[in-house]
């Protein structure tokens, strides 16, 4: 049991859209993530999956239309719920979702991260 400083996790990485898992939480993953620029669209089947913005602006869109988040604030998004996060400048993004989530959800290709790196 130690404590965890998310500012210093996110200064041992670079790499965007690559997500770093911190700690764990139950059968969930806590995860530490820089994004800039668009994802894909995906959802994730059996999962419901959490940003919460630390540093930057997040836009995560949807079908019918956009949710826009500032530092401090958050967003659940429920499973099945197809969505893709945008982020305009560096972002830097808590998620927690659970172990089985894939960051491209039923989507798999070259940004696919199968096993998250423990940082």
């Amino acid at each position: 049991m130690d404590k965890v400083n998310i500012y210093e996790k996110l200064n041992d990485f670079n790499e965007y859209w690559s997500p770093k898992i911190v700690d764990e939480v139950n059968e969930s993953y806590v995860k530490v993530v820089k994004l800039k620029g668009e994802f894909l669209w995906h959802s994730h089947k059996d999962e419901d999956e959490m940003f919460f913005v630390i540093k930057g602006r997040l836009t995560i869109r949807f079908r019918d239309r956009d949710i826009f988040l500032n530092e401090g604030e958050f967003l659940i998004i429920p499973k099945g719920i197809e969505h893709m996060p945008v982020a305009e400048v560096e972002t830097h993004v808590m998620l927690i979702e659970a172990k089985t989530t894939l960051n491209t959800g039923d989507v798999i290709n070259e940004r696919t991260v199968k096993e998250p790196e423990k940082i």
